[in-house]
């Protein structure tokens, strides 16, 4: 084999490390597709966080004894591992419930500097009236909403980056809109409505050019690209465990080191201080000063065994074979009458997601004729409402894929989307 060649993965053989998948729905093979919502667990991410629960369960960084120091050292090893799995070092990752979490906590924490907490270092983060946040149209809601409060709350103004009607975003737009008042640029690295890869290196180039912190929501593209996050330029990023063949319940924020130490804090509580009196606190440095209180511990372990699994597939293999994938589902769906796609955009890259609207048919209705099936997929507007609002529509039918994602899959959901408008009775 050659040094270029990628090792294809057998997704058919895959589904058996996923315990789910082994069960009929109604009578049918269950077809997975919603990974772009949650992914499944393999085996090995299930039993890592069992053996942590039954064999080394204690709070860490507390205690002295056997089990808490066990605990604690599996959790700072998971932190390294999965800080690695982006590209970062162990003291850039902080630990966070999920991806909402993270995203807010930058938020509030540029608030608290706008406040005046954390001075001097954190003055430069300081938002002031007429000063600009930037969003793109296709965000998902966590990296919209948290944003729309601190422009409320310090007299901000929000503004977007458009997008094209085939969905990629508008560069020249971007380039007027990022401008000297922008402070904060936010956008995603993979809509998880139209599953394509924006221009990060373009758009990090556009904000650093102003001088302003780029924040990006790495939810769909940890999963399925090789990330070097520190290479991509970005200053914060924020993913899931859930999303990634994880745990729920945890999720991860990365940050250059000097705007995680500029950063105020935003939980406060155990764990996360130096010195306490009743009257001042001095807090840890990062990212100790972001993680007030009990972790989720448990979560973090098994999330590494997940980025263990996934790097013994090989990331290069994963986008392969979801690339593979991706390109079957999308020529399918382009094919049947009456579909649309959302996003339909040529030469770009993508993951394997697709989303797409069945012409005088209700997207929950089109999820049931194909939940019938065995087949599930995500109805409505995936919480990104501005961008079905672009199209002009308000719920659309997702499909995502993952590892496990076979042909036969897709094939599955290709005939099932085929039969929908005759069994409701529209179009010809």
């Amino acid at each position: 084999m050659s040094t270029t060649e990628i090792p294809r993965l057998d997704a058919a053989s895959l589904r058996a490390d996923f315990p789910i998948l082994d069960q009929l729905i109604g009578g049918e093979r269950l077809v997975y597709l919603d990974s772009g919502a949650t992914s499944q667990k393999p085996r090995s991410v299930i039993d890592a966080e069992v053996a942590f629960l039954t064999r080394a369960n204690s709070a860490v960084h507390r205690g002295a004894h056997t089990l808490a120091a066990e605990a604690t050292d599996l959790y700072e090893d998971a932190r390294a591992t999965v800080a690695g799995f982006v590209g970062a070092a162990p003291e850039n990752l902080v630990w966070t419930s999920g991806a909402t979490a993270a995203l807010n906590l930058v938020a509030y924490s540029i608030g608290n500097a706008t406040a005046g907490r954390g001075a001097p270092a954190s003055a430069p983060l300081a938002l002031h009236p007429g000063d600009e946040i930037v969003v793109t149209e296709s965000e998902h809601h966590a990296n919209l909403i948290p944003w729309q409060e601190l422009a409320a709350r310090t007299g901000t103004v929000l503004r977007h980056i458009p997008v094209h009607d085939d969905g990629t975003l508008d560069l020249d737009a971007a380039a007027s809109v990022i401008g000297a008042r922008t402070r904060v640029v936010a956008f995603t690295h993979v809509s998880n409505v139209l599953g394509i890869v924006n221009p990060v290196v373009e758009l990090v180039a556009l904000a650093r050019a102003v001088g302003a912190l780029t924040v990006l929501d790495a939810c769909q593209s940890a999963p399925h690209l090789a990330l070097d996050l520190p290479a991509l330029g970005v200053d914060l990023a924020a993913f899931s465990g859930h999303k990634m063949l994880g745990p729920y319940g945890v999720g991860a924020l990365y940050g250059r080191t000097e705007v995680l130490e500029a950063l105020p804090t935003f939980l406060t509580g155990g764990s996360m201080v130096t010195t306490v009196t009743l009257d001042d606190a001095e807090f840890l440095p990062p990212p100790q000063k972001f993680e007030a209180g009990t972790q989720p511990v448990s979560q973090t372990i098994a999330l590494a065994e997940a980025v263990r699994y996934l790097q013994n597939l090989g990331m290069d293999a994963v986008q392969s074979h979801e690339h593979t994938i991706e390109r079957r589902m999308m020529a399918g769906l382009r094919g049947i009458p009456g579909v649309r796609l959302l996003g339909d955009a040529e030469g770009v890259s993508r993951v394997g997601l697709a989303s797409f609207d069945v012409d005088g048919v209700h997207a929950h209705d089109v999820g049931q004729f194909l939940d019938a099936r065995g087949i599930a997929v995500r109805v409505g507007h995936h919480c990104a409402k501005p961008l079905h609002a672009r199209f002009g529509i308000t719920a659309s039918v997702r499909a995502s894929a993952s590892v496990f994602t076979t042909e036969d899959d897709v094939d599955a959901l290709l005939e099932g989307v085929s039969g929908v408008r005759a069994y409701f009775g529209v179009g010809a």
